[in-house]
């Protein structure tokens, strides 16, 4: 799985752009999200236009994509859109612009802290699963007649190594309960 460019809010202007302002079809456009999908955000109170044409046509200001990259990374981390919202309001609700950072700065800490535990978890099932994929990939010299569930017959051809814990699971039968 590759992954996404860095993010870089200066690289959306085009002549699509109304002075600083993007239409809502450009800006979905330059963000991948659907018109509708922009619309749920300002629905949502997550995103604003800035103006609206004579004809009525939403104007969003430059930082706009900026602003849907920072909703869909906070998706990322698990966050719905309403405590998007809710987390938007309390910031919002700062006395001072230095509390607003402090509290950003906690909450990115936490996240931060989150999502080293979750990569943890995450190299470890990665250790499981090269672990199991090894130690099928030497099965395929056992013998045809060996019992799936008992292994038994296999240990021998492994080294005498028992099986690893996700595959053991499926070599043992289910308990009587």
């Amino acid at each position: 799985m590759s992954q996404p460019p860095p993010f870089d809010p200066h690289a959306f202007r085009s002549e699509a752009d109304v002075g600083d302002r993007h239409r809502i079809g450009e800006l979905a456009r330059r963000t991948g999200k659907t018109i509708r999908t922009l619309h749920f955000y300002e629905e949502m109170g997550l995103l604003r236009p800035v103006e609206r044409t004579k004809g009525g046509f939403r104007l969003y200001g430059h930082d706009a994509p900026a602003r849907v990259h920072w909703i869909e990374r906070l998706k990322e981390l698990g966050f719905s859109l309403a405590e998007i919202r809710e987390f938007l309001d309390r910031l919002q609700d700062e006395d001072s612009g230095p509390a607003t950072m402090a509290s950003l700065r906690k909450f990115y800490r936490d996240k931060l802290q989150d999502t080293r535990t979750a990569m943890a978890r995450l190299r470890s099932l990665e250790r499981e699963l090269e672990e199991s994929l090894a130690y099928l990939e030497s099965c395929a010299a056992c013998p045809a007649d060996a019992r799936r569930r008992s292994g038994s017959a296999c240990v021998s051809l492994h080294g005498g190594a028992p099986p690893p814990p996700l595959v053991v699971a499926i070599q043992q039968p289910p308990s009587a309960e």
